[in-house]
């Protein structure tokens, strides 16, 4: 046991490294550069935001095709491949004078995301672990749980020294030097990967109860998500609480996901992922009536609950399936299940953001309402029904 976490741990580690910086350069950009390139361009930011959804939704489309390809040729090509892109689109971005060529890199970004975020990580560890790959999943996610709070000060503080163009191109930088020879070099290289894949006949998957009841699970569990990171503090304040309150909360949020994650990788792991994620879809709507009840006062209580149970729902985007269906088309499966999550939480922003101009704090009525659909959905799967149907 103690020999096999060691050979797990370089590759953990290299994976874990290589999420955080794919995370910090994509998907938590906008928030820090979005309004400095819109003086820039002399646009207004909504336009980056409309382009950074649109990129959530080309990596969606690309989920399934890609958890395909990890599953015949292994995570290396592919992750390796998001770094090129992710970096190209970031060299694009950088140079931009022009809506075309903005919305041109914002297409690089989304195909890189599609590429290189958490279901490829997932895919390609479980590629590599089978059934075995809870482990690496959860440390790989403690790791990349801090991409936040280390892609936002970098990004903040390249802004400030060097201007968004320049840190645009320092994160490119950081994909060719350090995320693409930790790919290539520490994920292994799938023995005979050529003539498996030049046999394989394209998996016939049935879009079965089971699929639609986990992809309607996460894909309301990663609206509630979107809808969090885009208005947190936004919705803590019309809950009564103070400029100061709502960001010290948003401080917790980081920490209470990783917190979680050690719970996931110590006490939880003992127990079926379905105990997990139950448990996950219930933290959002107690947090919600503390808030509602305790007033603004309460908004760090609000930002640890959500924050631990996101934490365990993005482990279980990965464990979940993989626990229930097994490895087999592991990769394949992930996107087919996870492309209208991506697609939810693209479009959860502006859904929300509407939804607060019109019902204010009321809108975490909708949002609690939405993670307990989700554990209702929960409620209706069993530990073997997945394997059963297949």
């Amino acid at each position: 046991m103690a020999s096999q976490l060691t050979g797990r741990l370089p590759i953990v580690f290299a994976l874990g490294t290589t999420q955080t910086l794919a995370w910090a350069s994509s998907y938590y950009l906008p928030a820090i550069l979005a309004d400095p390139i819109g003086r820039d361009l002399g646009m207004s930011a909504n336009w980056i935001f409309a382009a950074f959804s649109a990129a959530l939704v080309i990596s969606a489309l690309l989920g399934p095709r890609v958890g395909r390809q990890i599953d015949l040729f292994g995570g290396r090509p592919v992750l390796c491949a998001s770094n090129l892109t992710i970096a190209a689109g970031l060299v694009l971005l950088g140079v931009t004078t022009s809506v075309p060529v903005l919305l041109l890199a914002w297409l690089m970004l989304g195909i890189g995301m599609g590429f290189g975020l958490y279901d490829a990580a997932f895919a390609a560890l479980g590629r590599i672990y089978g059934d075995a790959a809870r482990g690496p999943i959860t440390g790989i996610t403690l790791m990349a749980g801090f991409a936040s709070t280390v892609g936002w000060p970098l990004t903040a503080f390249g802004l400030d020294h060097i201007g968004w163009r320049d840190t645009c191109f320092a994160w490119a930088a950081a994909h060719l030097l350090i995320g693409l020879p930790l790919n290539f070099f520490m994920l292994p290289k799938v023995a005979g990967a050529k003539t498996a894949a030049a046999n394989a006949i394209k998996p016939q998957i049935p879009i079965d109860r089971t699929m639609i009841l986990l992809a309607f699970t996460f894909a309301a569990g990663w609206t509630v998500t979107g809808a969090m990171a885009a208005h947190m503090p936004r919705i803590l304040e019309a809950g009564g609480a103070t400029a100061v309150q709502a960001v010290a909360a948003g401080a917790l949020f980081g920490p209470a996901q990783v917190f979680a994650r050690i719970l996931e990788a110590t006490f939880l792991k003992r127990y079926h992922p379905l105990v997990s994620t139950r448990l996950a879809c219930l933290t959002h709507p107690i947090g919600a009536a503390t808030l509602a009840i305790a007033g603004g006062g309460a908004a760090g209580a609000f930002a640890i609950l959500f924050g631990m149970g996101n934490g365990i729902l993005t482990i279980a985007r990965g464990t979940l399936p993989l626990a229930i269906f097994g490895p087999k088309d592991y990769g394949y499966r992930l996107g087919l299940i996870g492309a209208p999550a991506r697609m939810a939480q693209a479009a959860a922003p502006l859904a929300f953001g509407l939804l607060i101009d019109l019902i204010g704090i009321k809108v975490l009525l909708v949002s609690s309402a939405l993670s307990l659909s989700a554990l209702v959905a929960l409620s209706l799967l069993r530990p073997g029904s997945g394997k059963r149907s297949t």
